[in-house]
């Protein structure tokens, strides 16, 4: 199995959500079950029903998480010499051509990715078509309104 890029700081974050359900969710939707076995008839038992799904969903997310830490290349951003390129990792200011905006976007890995904290994912299309760019350069997106340009500003590895 390849190896899936993921920051440092999106590591921490699956770290402690595996904690949280290894320590917290799992022991309490075991009392949950128990709980609704102590009422009788199982085969009435809607509480039974929905404690044994959310059993069967943290089981699920728990093996998720630890395939995807066992697979995961931990990148520190700020350890990161790209020479200027944008890479994995990197933060990057861009100025749209037609509007003249200007936004901020971190390359990250797809766990941590969200558009509205500018976290990107690697494999969205303008992540890709930033890697390898420097400031200065121009990098051609296909939205789905059409291509737009933007003019790298700024590539910081923070």
């Amino acid at each position: 199995m390849a190896t899936i890029p993921i920051t440092k700081r999106g590591a921490e974050q699956l770290k402690e959500e595996l904690h949280r359900l290894k320590t917290v969710e799992r022991p309490a939707v075991i009392a949950a079950i128990a709980e609704a076995r102590a009422q009788g008839d199982l085969s009435e038992n809607a509480d039974y029903d929905a404690a044994k799904d959310r059993q069967g969903f943290i089981e699920g997310r728990i093996q998720e998480i630890e395939g995807k830490l066992s697979v995961a290349q931990v990148i520190d951003p700020s350890a990161v010499d790209g020479g200027g390129k944008v890479v994995f990792g990197a933060t990057v200011e861009l100025e749209d051509e037609d509007t003249g905006d200007t936004v901020r976007y971190q390359i990250v890995g797809e766990d941590e990715a969200d558009l509205k904290l500018g976290l990107i994912n690697i494999s969205s299309p303008i992540a890709r078509a930033l890697i390898g760019k420097e400031e200065g350069d121009t990098a051609e997106v296909q939205a789905p309104g059409g291509i737009r340009r933007y003019e790298v500003v700024a590539v910081s590895y923070r």
